[in-house]
């Protein structure tokens, strides 16, 4: 446990911090989960609305009605597995350290190396 001064010490924030905002975080995945089955299920529906119609109407649209039934399900998987949308990056990345340059090998670009 802390003692009293260290739970009472106003705490160290340098001003290079980035204080996160709650409005540039992203949706829960339950959220994003639930509002893409929800999509995806009204999707659904419009396509047996789709084939319900072409059943029963007997038209030139009968056709438009079996192309969307048929179109219908590649959108919505399409849609439904695009998950999260992704931020822009940050840009924290750490470079990698520079090393040095490797002294030069004793010999090797000389005759005595090559004879070796």
């Amino acid at each position: 446990m802390r003692n009293r001064d260290e739970r009472d010490a106003p705490r160290d924030r340098r001003s290079d911090d980035e204080v996160q905002r709650i409005t540039a975080a992203p949706t829960s995945l339950t959220d994003d989960l639930t509002r893409r089955s929800q999509r995806y299920l009204a999707q659904m529906s419009i396509r047996v609305v789709c084939f319900l119609a072409a059943v029963l109407i007997d038209h030139w649209i009968r056709w438009v009605l079996l192309a969307a039934a048929v179109v219908l399900p590649y959108i919505a998987v399409l849609l439904a597995n695009a998950g999260r949308e992704r931020g822009t990056d940050p840009g924290s990345y750490v470079p990698p350290p520079s090393l040095p340059a490797a002294p030069p090998l004793a010999g090797l670009g000389t005759e005595e190396g090559r004879r070796g």
